[in-house]
């Protein structure tokens, strides 16, 4: 589902440069779950936005589902994520305009699908937001508004999730929570998931982990 070769990033950094990651070689099969672990400023969220095509590397390709990511073009790249690809993002991502009930409903606008609201509202009942399709995100607590992130991300039926940080704005019984549903909702869909934490907690959950220090993968 995933594979990428040689992948470095490199930024400006003053006069000189930072490399935040040096020639990724990494693997996830279709079905796996795979936490991406290390210290603050190891490069994990760098990599899974690369991972993503929401930035664009110095050197290495990614193939998602066998496309070679870096191929397309920004427009290119976008219609795959739209296609492939869930995300669930720390900071939830929700658009503060819409309810939560709409918030759920844009990836399937976007994408043409027929039903979309009723779609987006068994999903909100899924992840026990039944009772809140109208309401905006201002009014939903951390988690659920993670939750409604949560049935944004798996409505499109997704391939492949990717996930960074996605308790880091919770307190930890919430997180619990919020782990416990990402895990069964990829269960039922047979998703593949790959997840960004510092939670060695949550890592262990995963079927693997990859230790990233200084930008390389050290286990």
């Amino acid at each position: 589902m995933v594979k990428a070769a040689g992948l470095s990033k490199v930024v400006p950094n003053g006069a000189s440069t930072l490399a935040i990651l040096h020639e990724i070689d990494l693997t996830v099969m279709a079905g796996e779950a795979v936490a991406i672990v290390g210290a603050s400023g190891s490069g994990k969220s760098t990599l899974l936005g690369l991972l993503a095509g929401l930035d664009t590397p110095s050197e290495g390709s990614v193939h998602l589902n066998g496309v070679a990511l870096f191929a397309l073009d920004e427009d290119g790249r976008a219609a795959l994520r739209a296609k492939l690809l869930g995300f669930v993002f720390q900071s939830f991502q929700l658009l503060p305009a819409l309810n939560a009930l709409e918030n759920v409903m844009l990836p399937l606008e976007l994408a043409g699908t027929a039903g979309a609201a009723q779609l987006a509202a068994a999903m909100l009942e899924r992840v026990g937001l039944g009772e809140r399709l109208g309401h905006y995100p201002k009014t939903l607590s951390g988690g659920e508004q993670q939750r409604v992130a949560l049935a944004r991300a798996f409505v499109m039926r997704p391939k492949l999730l990717l996930a960074d940080e996605p308790t880091g704005n919770l307190d930890a019984a919430t997180g619990a929570g919020i782990i416990d549903l990402m895990f069964a909702l990829n269960a039922a869909a047979g998703t593949t998931l790959v997840l960004v934490t510092h939670d060695d907690a949550i890592a262990r959950r995963c079927q693997r982990q990859i230790r990233l220090v200084g930008g390389r993968i050290v286990a």
